[in-house]
């Protein structure tokens, strides 16, 4: 039979009556011991629109997004395949330039709210 109490985890207290979190309780540790920080200021994950856009990453979103396309016109619209994969890559076409210039765009407001010049 399946254990049906569950085991509760024991709190260190010392003599002050203060709970000490688990794990390194002992010294500090020192500067070799930590892990470096992240590029990034505050540790956090950079943001997208920092970095330029390209035109490979303006065409894997394209692509991406043409599938859904695709699918949602055979299933909702019930499109012979053969139609909607003609539908499909005339939106491609025009999803690609359109991705990269929104990104475009996004990028050099991102780089005026920071006061930098954005890169060419």
């Amino acid at each position: 039979m399946a254990q049906t109490k569950r085991r509760r985890t024991k709190h260190r207290g010392n003599a002050a009556g203060m709970v000490e979190t688990r794990g390194r309780t002992g010294r500090k540790p020192t500067d070799k011991d930590r892990k470096p920080e992240q590029k990034g200021g505050r540790g956090g994950k950079a943001n997208r629109f920092d970095t330029p856009p390209t035109w490979r990453g303006a065409i894997n979103r394209a692509l991406l997004a043409v599938v859904f396309f695709a699918l949602l016109v055979i299933l909702l619209f019930k499109l012979p395949i053969a139609n909607a994969l003609g539908v499909s890559a005339f939106m491609l076409l025009l999803y690609i330039p359109l991705g990269y210039y929104t990104d475009l765009w996004l990028y050099r407001r991102r780089m005026r709210q920071k006061g930098q010049e954005p890169a060419k």
